[in-house]
């Protein structure tokens, strides 16, 4: 299920970006300040080139780049 952004609180979403950003294996060495990193993802969410996509099942959340979600959930999304 993919949840838009602007259903979240502000904080929920900040925490949401910033444990996506500082998770092991993200960073590959980048040493850019997280805030940058942090308003990176923020940019592709506004754009839609990034979606937040919720497991019921787990209750967890996820970012993910919106080619790389099936396309029925986009479909979904827009109803």
């Amino acid at each position: 299920m993919l949840i838009p952004p602007h259903l979240l609180q502000a904080e929920t979403l900040t925490h949401l970006i910033e444990d996506f950003v500082t998770r092991e294996g993200t960073d590959n060495g980048d040493e850019t300040p997280l805030e940058t990193r942090v308003q990176r993802v923020r940019r592709a969410l506004d754009k839609g080139e990034a979606v937040i996509v919720f497991d019921p099942e787990s209750q967890q959340c996820q970012l993910a780049l919106k080619r790389d979600v099936p396309k029925e959930w986009l479909q979904a999304l827009d109803d």
